[in-house]
């Protein structure tokens, strides 16, 4: 069972001044703020990305905060994974990230589902939520969540990472573009998911603890603009990172046809 902790959902004097950055932006002010603190926002993993998603969009000021991960805290996550910490080795992910987060801004709420996303829970629980962020490791938990996200009408913001690289996408498949067509899905980019053991995983491949931060922070912003409604989202373009390059590029791609 989830565990809630509810706050009221006015701004108060203290939220005021820890927002003020915020605030004093045009394209955010009070009114964008408040859509952030009214935002529920479910977070898929609490690992490399699912980390400094967490963290950012605690400080951001997400109202409310779920968080998915059935592991818990080992040694070896602390080189990237920055909501843990080396006090937190053997906790439940989610109970690390939970505490994690009342230090950051104990003015979210959070809500912790200590279980693994299947195909029996997954629609209940994205459901109560207004958008999704993807911060999981495995292809198989990837196209349940697209799909998930797809029949129940939410926003998905995904990224992977490699070894030193990473990508990221907005999909809101059940949206329609200026032109009335339907905007694509996770499986317009990636039909099918790669044989089993093409892809190794990052515990035999490695990757760089920054990298993580890099895509997960971008996935943040991702957040914070589609709940405010400022900038453009990254629906229908694939952003590509190149850590070693410095580079970044971005595709467009389209809803397949046929």
């Amino acid at each position: 069972m989830a565990e809630t902790t509810t706050f009221p959902a006015a701004l108060s004097d203290t939220e005021l001044e820890r927002y003020a950055r915020h605030i004093v932006l045009p394209e955010i002010g009070g009114a964008g703020q408040q859509k952030l603190k009214k935002a529920r926002v479910l977070v898929i993993g609490a690992g490399g990305l699912g980390a400094p998603v967490l963290c950012y969009l605690a400080a951001a000021g997400i109202g409310t905060l779920g968080v998915i991960d059935d592991d818990t805290v080992s040694l070896s996550n602390l080189q990237r994974q920055v909501i843990h910490d080396t006090d937190s080795v053997g906790m439940e992910k989610v109970e690390s990230a939970r505490a994690s987060i009342a230090r950051i801004n104990p003015h979210v709420t959070v809500e912790t589902h200590p279980i693994r996303l299947d195909a029996e829970n997954a629609a209940g629980i994205i459901a109560t939520y207004d958008m999704v962020v993807d911060g999981s490791d495995n292809f198989d938990t990837r196209y349940l969540l697209a799909d998930t996200c797809e029949a129940v009408e939410r926003p998905l913001v995904t990224a992977a990472v490699g070894r030193f690289d990473g990508s990221l996408t907005v999909l809101k498949p059940f949206e329609r573009d200026a032109d009335g067509n339907l905007m694509p899905g996770y499986r317009d980019l990636f039909p099918e998911p790669p044989p089993a053991g093409l892809v190794p995983s990052c515990a035999e491949a490695g990757i760089v603890g920054a990298l993580t931060g890099v895509m997960g922070t971008l996935e943040a912003m991702e957040v914070v603009k589609l709940v405010t409604g400022i900038g453009e989202p990254l629906t229908g373009r694939l952003l590509l990172y190149d850590a070693l390059a410095a580079r970044f590029e971005t595709v467009k791609y389209r809803r397949r046809t046929g």
